[in-house]
């Protein structure tokens, strides 16, 4: 069937453009007046996930009644959709006898995510009520951010010995318990790894074949203490859909799926970009303004003290300022080369060692590649500068007399601001490239080192290089 013909016959009432305010307003109101039945026929045809976006434009007390109303299966997938921490606030609301049936339809790390973000006090509640008790408990125990953090016990192995025919009989069985089957692992008596079949392989071999014949020995695995960064770059690497996590003893105990990659890579872009832009890393649209202002305000306060230096650097030179009026304005021309040059250079190293560009080895090369990046840059500013001020006070010799005379020796000026702007970008970059560097090398997220940390730092060096170099190459010679 072609993608328009499947198009064509989807539900109309499955449109993201459904999902709108004023639906939002009606469904609301049918829960207000607990006309469920209504509500449900609202919105009966509409996909778990429209249904998961639906609810961010409600109040929150009439999520957790949509929620409880819903049948549980749609219920499960809806709270699938939901980020963790926004599933744990909604659940918060839901007694403790009702939570269970809506987490057995989840797989397991899902389930152990959403149980590892609630209050502590409820957990020992639900958790023994759950059909996967045991397996959620060691999931909890992991670390949310490693591999054994994400990954999911549920899977479909065999042994080695097995035929094709028994393989293909054991995936039937497990249909309903493993929501989605990429590869069959094959594993030893001992329930070590040593393979797997590709669905397709397996239906495409002889039922008679034994699963050693046609398995594929080149398997890929993690151990579940890996970070989930290091995950997704494997999957990514050798184009995995699915990756095994085994333990000590090289036995299997559960699998990384695409999906989940993928949510950790948007989980990860997201944290970057919000510490990029001067935020903690971990804020959600659903947080509250307390939890939002404590993520904001210490960068806002960095900024701020940084300015206040920055302030301060003026001030050291406000005697050559008042003696040159016009080196003020060469100010904002310094931050803003300083801070841009030094963003460019942090968010390519960031970016690199995200991707695993950028190691251990390359280190000392991709700093001098990016100095030698800057110095031409740094050229090439310095001499649009000077030209810029050489042909402002040409032109304005006969327009604004009042400009030359604040300015003597236009040309040494030009060339004073030239040499501080190269200075500056260079060194601005160099400072770009390191930090990050030696943030990473401590075990520090680099990210930590873009926006404001990096503009505020550099803001102040730029300052003091312009003003350093005026004092000595332009100011004696007045």
């Amino acid at each position: 069937m072609s993608a328009q013909e499947s198009s064509s016959i989807m539900p109309e009432s499955t449109s993201p453009a459904k999902v709108d305010p004023t639906f939002a307003s009606a469904l609301v109101d049918h829960l207000d007046t607990g006309d469920l039945d209504s509500a449900l026929a609202l919105v009966a045809e509409l996909h778990p996930a429209d249904l998961a976006r639906l609810a961010h434009r409600m109040p929150r007390e009439y999520v957790t009644k949509l929620l409880m109303a819903l049948p549980v299966e749609t219920g499960a997938d809806v709270l699938a959709a939901w980020e963790e921490e926004y599933s744990a606030e909604i659940l918060g609301d839901v007694p403790p006898e009702h939570l269970a049936p809506l987490l057995n339809e989840l797989e397991s790390d899902d389930a152990a995510d959403v149980l590892g973000q609630m209050d502590a006090s409820v957990v020992p509640h639900v958790l023994p009520a759950l059909e996967d008790s045991e397996a959620i408990r060691n999931l909890l125990e992991y670390d949310a951010e490693t591999a054994g953090g994400i990954m999911a016990t549920e899977y479909v192995a065999v042994p080695m010995h097995w035929t094709v025919a028994e393989a293909t009989e054991e995936v039937r069985r497990n249909a309903e318990t493993v929501e989605e089957i990429y590869v069959i692992f094959a594993v030893d008596e001992a329930g070590r790894l040593n393979g797997f079949v590709s669905l397709k392989r397996l239906l495409l071999s002889p039922s008679s074949a034994l699963i050693e014949y046609v398995m594929r020995k080149d398997i890929h695995f993690v151990t579940p203490d890996i970070d989930q960064e290091e995950v997704v770059r494997i999957m990514e690497r050798y184009d995995l859909v699915s990756l095994a996590v085994v333990d000590e003893a090289h036995q299997l105990i559960g699998r990384v799926t695409i999906d989940d990659a993928i949510d950790v890579i948007r989980e990860e872009a997201e944290e970057d970009y919000q510490r990029l832009s001067g935020i903690t890393g971990d804020e959600e649209p659903t947080d509250s303004i307390v939890r939002i202002t404590r993520g904001r305000l210490p960068w806002l306060l960095l900024g701020m003290i940084g300015a206040a230096i920055a302030g301060s650097v003026i001030g050291v030179f406000e005697e050559s300022i008042r003696r040159v009026s016009v080196l003020a304005s060469f100010i904002p021309v310094v931050m803003a080369m300083a801070g841009n040059a030094g963003i460019q250079s942090s968010a390519i190293i960031v970016q690199g060692l995200a991707s695993g560009d950028v190691w251990s080895a390359n280190m000392l090369r991709r700093l001098g590649k990016e100095v030698l990046v800057a110095a031409v840059n740094g050229i090439a500013l310095a001499v649009a500068m000077a030209l810029v001020v050489v042909l402002v006070f040409m032109a304005g010799a006969g327009i604004w007399p009042d400009v030359v005379l604040a300015a003597p020796e236009p040309v040494r000026l030009a060339a004073t601001a030239g040499m501080s702007l190269f200075v500056v970008v260079l060194l601005a970059a160099a400072i770009g490239v390191s930090i990050p560097l030696v943030l990473h090398r401590a075990g520090i997220d680099p990210a930590l080192a873009t926006g404001p940390f990096i503009t505020t730092s550099n803001d102040i060096i730029g300052l003091v290089v312009f003003f350093t170099l005026a004092t000595l190459l332009y100011l004696p010679f007045l």
